[in-house]
């Protein structure tokens, strides 16, 4: 096991006018699991292909445990790799796929079974043994990928996307899995998705990244409640949170015939701010109680829950918000309801030019 460290790590590639990685600096600590999530082109596989050694480090560097590893060969880093692809070989077994990157360092062959079936046990694989991989399902070959990775014994393991052939109900039992294993087995872990669900309810820490720059990292609860800035607010969180900007009032910002009061040190010289309240912090009120108006455009029923998306007509104009209420008796389409706020403090401010977070 190692901490793993970049500092002011960069990537470029031929052509591109902005870097893949920008100045990347971030700390991860020994047998922590850190997810790096962000949208597609945000830079989260190339900051994992720089730490494993598949692609050059530009300027920066890259350590793990203590030995600066920014050029040294993917082989000799001490890490393993687990892809989005499994990358088994088909003509061999499950047995022989876990243990040739052993084979191939001489290590004993008992050795090999040993920690070959160690490592079965470990994943529920012994009974697979024997097979080759096109006669396993698509989650039993992640897991073959999963075991070639923990029979190394590595000091860092890398994870790219490998849930993402998976269909949805295997990537939940399949990531629930792996969490569980990284714990038992305290190794060092980089998991990179862009599914930011998973994201939340894996890592330890997540760190965002946008345009190759890291947003923020930080706990998945310090995410939800406290976002750096405006694009983390809207990436982290299913559904996203509501991001609207409102006109600033004497008494706070002013959504359709609602004020929200906030914090007037936050909005001073702003006559506009970027406002955001999560789908979970709005309520149905009665026609007498204090909120807003909402024409309802669509209803996502999901059982317990259901989501209600409508348009609020607010001095600065009509914006789209999602309400979270109670699955057994949503509104109807075409319906007005009254929304409220249930807690102004979890409202959340950002500048309108920078997206900084503003309020506390």
């Amino acid at each position: 096991m190692a901490e793993v460290r970049y500092e002011q790590a960069t990537r470029r590639y031929a052509g591109s006018d902005t870097a893949a990685v920008d100045g990347l600096d971030l700390d991860i600590a020994d047998g922590e699991f850190l997810v790096l999530v962000g949208p597609s082109g945000s830079g989260k596989t190339t900051a994992l292909r720089m730490l494993a050694g598949l692609e050059d480090v530009d300027e920066g560097s890259i350590s793990i445990g203590t030995r600066d590893v920014t050029f040294v060969p993917p082989k000799d880093r001490d890490i393993a790799m687990v892809f989005q692809s499994y990358a088994l070989y088909p003509h061999m077994s499950v047995g022989d796929n876990m243990g040739f990157a052993l084979k191939l360092k001489g290590v004993a062959k008992e050795t090999v079974r040993q920690k070959v079936a160690d490592a079965a046990k470990m994943l529920d694989l012994t009974q697979f043994l024997d097979r080759k991989p096109k006669a396993l399902s698509g989650g039993q070959r992640q897991r073959v990928a999963m075991g070639r990775a923990i029979v190394r014994d590595p000091a860092v393991f890398l994870m790219d996307e490998p849930l993402s052939n998976l269909d949805a109900k295997l990537r939940v039992e399949t990531r629930a899995n792996i969490a569980s294993l990284q714990q038992r087995l305290a190794t060092t872990t980089v998991y990179v998705t862009h599914d930011q669900v998973e994201a939340m309810t894996m890592g330890h820490r997540v760190a965002v990244l946008k345009d190759g720059v890291l947003q923020q990292a930080a706990t998945p609860r310090e995410l939800y409640d406290r976002p750096a800035n405006a694009f983390v607010a809207g990436f982290i969180g299913s559904p996203g949170m509501n991001l609207t900007t409102l006109n600033v009032g004497d008494g706070g910002v002013e959504l359709g015939e609602c004020t929200v009061p906030v914090a007037r040190a936050a909005t001073t010289d702003l006559r506009e701010i970027v406002c955001g309240i999560r789908p979970e912090t709005l309520r149905l009120v009665g026609e007498t109680d204090e909120g807003f108006a909402l024409t309802v455009e669509l209803v996502e029923e999901l059982g317990a829950d259901a989501y209600v998306y409508g348009t609020v007509l607010s001095p600065s104009g009509a914006h789209r918000v999602n309400v979270r209420v109670d699955g057994r008796t949503p509104p109807r389409i075409g319906q007005t309801v009254r929304v409220g706020v249930r807690n102004h403090a979890e409202v959340h401010l950002f500048h309108p030019g920078t997206g900084v977070r503003l309020a506390a």
